[in-house]
């Protein structure tokens, strides 16, 4: 489920819907399902013999998704929604019996191919808009427009002349558009892991990874916030969506952090910070991650390697934050009544590890396993329910029908995806039949004055803009085709330049006005989300710098030696950790004004590229010194303050 969709169902609020359209929605499911399984373990060939192209089955998982939404959709009369979903099931059916012969006459515009695809764009555009917003589909309505202004157009800004019949034939029939890349990913890679995340968390792996995080975390001082880090970086593995990771773990963490010191403000803002790291979080990252890896047509493993030292980075400076904040306010272990044993969480759950180390080792070993991505999510699903069923957790296992209905209900939760990765891929559609791109490209960098600081810091605040009404793979995919080639034009890797454009559009999740994974945290503390917002880019600040940094310093996407690697981590861990005790106004005691300025200076002069321009190494050396000074200078304040401290005397 998207970001936007599921903050506003909650379980009081869910679309009312009869019997009928109950039993619609499970067969519409399960067709959807068994297609995409079906299709990923490759039945139809091994056992129907049958040959299909692959934007066959894409059109009919497209109309099986449409007609969900369409029924599912809160129309002031049902009928309109029965007539939607029906249309959609026509059009898109009609497509995939008659895809080869469309295809052959798309450059004849055929009456059928201009009436049909007119009429799958008009369902695209209905659904997405109820899924996701309307910010989504105003970006394709103007990008729409442009294709026709764009000829008139002077210099750069002109583009290819292309008329509505075209365009419209091109949306609907092409792979370059509706049914193109985009929606492959999202319906053969994405729907796999989503069914994988259901299931994980409907027996009980949910629970687990917050029993793990209580456990190894809760006797330590701000132990309520620190499981609330580690148990969103855990469910993190599965999960890459930000607001159902804020549900999952911020309902036991934020009133846990606020029964234990923390304010419900800070609590909430340090959720939605940890739960929107999710998204970066290796092996299952956010779908954006397996469009990236899409877009730089390199497999999935590359990009989660590269994710995983800023993703390490993210969660450091959060646990650091925490730790600090703990201190400063003197905050010790959890509220709990009983705090679990690790090993007898570890043995109670000891199954739910096995289908994760599965999907990772295919992942780190492809040319060993030879097993694609989406068919390792599968298999590792299958692994799950059986383990499951056998075993289950805490004493309970699940029975045959939940584990039925966690089946089923991959198709909804999947669904915004579909949608989305439908309608994205007529932004890519226009994007490459009229050459936006390239011309916007060259714009780009003549604004930046070809410096490539002030196009990353545009380019940052552009992501961060779109996020505020769109969820992070729809941001992912206008800034990725729009914005990354113009990073890639001023020498920066192609790997470096996707992830950090995704990366921002993730951060659009903490960021207000509209911080959407902040929001929702804020809604289960009770606190105003504007509050909650703007305290998570407090507690998140380094968040911000990340990005930057492995721009800059391509080993921290582990493209250099081991050297290279090892030197740049730790000296940016460093960095982090001093900028954290300048915000938090603490490292080993507490810091006065001139000594938390010091901090804050030490802190900008090592996270400053040491590459950045000549003589910039030297800075970093002065920082480095200058920060390690310091830190020794505040240890032997905190060692004074004990020793000068009143001690109290034994009755």
């Amino acid at each position: 489920m998207s970001e936007v969709h599921a903050i506003d169902e909650t379980a009081d609020d869910k679309p009312a819907v009869s019997k009928v359209a109950a039993w619609a929605t499970d067969i519409l499911q399960a067709l959807l399902l068994a297609c995409v399984v079906g299709w990923v373990l490759d039945l139809p060939r091994k056992f129907l013999g049958l040959s299909l192209y692959t934007e066959q089955l894409l059109a009919i998982c497209l109309g099986l998704a449409l007609a969900l939404s369409f029924i599912n959709a809160r129309f002031k009369h049902a009928v309109f929604g029965w007539i939607g979903a029906a249309l959609a099931l026509i059009i898109c059916g009609y497509i995939a019996v008659r895809y080869e012969e469309l295809t052959l006459s798309i450059a004849l515009l055929p009456v059928e191919g201009i009436i049909g695809s007119a009429i799958l764009v008009l369902l695209v555009l209905e659904a997405t808009r109820r899924s996701a917003g309307a910010v989504l589909i105003v970006i394709i309505l103007i990008i729409s427009a442009y294709v026709f202004i764009g000829p008139h157009m002077p210099g750069d800004f002109a583009t290819r002349a292309v008329s509505p019949e075209r365009l419209l034939v091109y949306y609907g029939l092409d792979t370059n558009a509706i049914i193109g890349n985009i929606l492959s990913v999202a319906v053969l890679i994405v729907v796999p892991f989503t069914l994988m995340g259901q299931v994980l968390g409907r027996t009980g792996g949910a629970a687990y990874f917050a029993d793990l995080a209580m456990s190894g975390m809760g006797s330590f001082r701000g132990g309520a916030a620190k499981i609330a880090v580690v148990g969103s970086g855990l469910f993190g593995l599965i999960s890459g969506a930000a607001v159902s990771n804020v549900m999952a773990v911020g309902i036991v963490t934020i009133p846990l952090m606020s029964r234990s010191g923390f304010s419900r403000t800070r609590a909430a803002a340090i959720e939605a910070v940890g739960s929107t790291g999710g998204q970066l979080m290796p092996p299952v990252m956010g779908a954006a991650a397996f469009l990236m890896a899409e877009f730089l047509q390199v497999p999935y493993g590359a990009v989660a390697l590269a994710a995983f030292i800023p993703a390490l980075l993210y969660y450091i400076a959060l646990f650091v934050h925490v730790d600090l904040e703990a201190a400063k306010h003197k905050i010790g272990a959890a509220q709990v009544a009983e705090i679990p044993a690790f090993t007898a969480v570890l043995k109670s759950g000891w199954h739910f590890p096995i289908p994760l180390i599965f999907l990772i080792a295919t992942l780190a070993w492809p040319e060993f396993f030879q097993i694609p991505i989406e068919r390792a999510a599968v298999y590792s699903t299958a692994i799950l329910i059986v383990l499951s069923l056998l075993f289950g957790y805490r004493g309970k296992r699940v029975s045959p029908g939940e584990m039925l209905r966690a089946v089923l209900d991959t198709g909804r939760a999947a669904l915004d995806i579909i949608l989305i990765g439908a309608a994205a891929g007529m932004v890519v559609g226009a994007l490459n039949i009229s050459g936006i791109s390239f011309g916007l490209t060259l714009q780009l960098i003549a604004i930046a004055g070809e410096n490539l600081f002030v196009l990353l810091a545009l380019t940052a605040v552009i992501s961060i803009i779109l996020g505020m009404g769109m969820p992070t793979v729809s941001v992912y995919v206008l800034t990725a085709s729009l914005l990354a080639p113009s990073i890639i034009k001023l020498g920066v890797s192609p790997m470096a330049a996707h992830m950090f454009v995704m990366y921002f559009g993730m951060l659009s999740m903490i960021t207000p006005p509209v911080a959407i994974a902040a929001y929702a945290a804020a809604n289960i503390a009770r606190v105003p989300g504007w509050n909650a917002g703007w305290m998570a880019v407090v507690v998140g600040w380094s968040t911000f710098f990340i990005p930057f940094l492995f721009v800059t310093q391509p080993s921290l996407l582990f493209d250099g030696t081991w050297l290279e690697i090892g030197w740049n981590l730790s000296r940016n861990v460093l960095g982090i950790v001093i900028g954290t005790a300048a915000i938090v106004g603490f490292m080993f005691a507490p810091l006065a004004g001139p000594l938390r300025i010091a901090f804050g200076v030490a802190a900008i002069a090592i996270l400053l590229p040491p590459n950045v321009f000549a003589g910039a190494q030297w800075i970093d050396i002065v920082g480095l010194t200058g920060a390690l000074a310091l830190m020794a200078f505040n240890w032997m304040q905190s060692r004074a303050q004990k020793q000068t401290a009143p001690q109290v005397a034994a009755p």
